[in-house]
């Protein structure tokens, strides 16, 4: 679509663009809110070898936190690992000085996990492919 030499464009996987969103909208939330701090961390599990166990990212912006991804490998899952991962997170947005902690998981995933581990349904939102939910969780800190 061309209007006045303004293109729209579709396209699939572009990094080179979601780097960009990312850097806008963190400045545009950060202006939005002076004084309180975006920040990424990651936690990371890995066997004697170096190779990953499990991982978890996330992120803290003022006193909240939010967990965007968990996973651990096939051959490790039920050992614990998940539920260090959450403990590990947590005690890096307490140390940040965040109150409380975010994730979602689809209904196919690990919602049982994460109310097992203290995080309390907040909101479900129908609709997903094969008849799924996107399940959503906060934990008090």
């Amino acid at each position: 679509m061309n209007d006045n030499g303004v293109e729209i464009t579709t396209g699939g996987p572009d990094a080179g663009l979601d780097e960009r969103l990312s850097k806008e909208l963190d400045a545009f939330n950060q202006a939005a809110t002076p004084g309180h701090e975006q920040s990424e961390f990651t936690v990371r599990i890995t066997d004697a070898d170096g190779a990953l166990v499990a991982g978890l990212s996330g992120w803290s912006w003022g006193d909240r936190a939010g967990i965007g991804m968990t996973w651990v490998r096939e051959d490790s899952r039920g050992g614990g690992w998940g539920g260090r991962l959450l403990a590990a997170a947590e005690a890096e947005a307490r140390r940040r000085g965040c109150a409380s902690i975010l994730v979602s998981s689809f209904t196919f995933q690990a919602p049982a996990f994460y109310a097992r581990h203290g995080y309390v349904e907040t909101a479900r939102v129908p609709g997903f492919p094969g008849g799924h939910e996107d399940v959503y969780f906060l934990k008090r800190l």
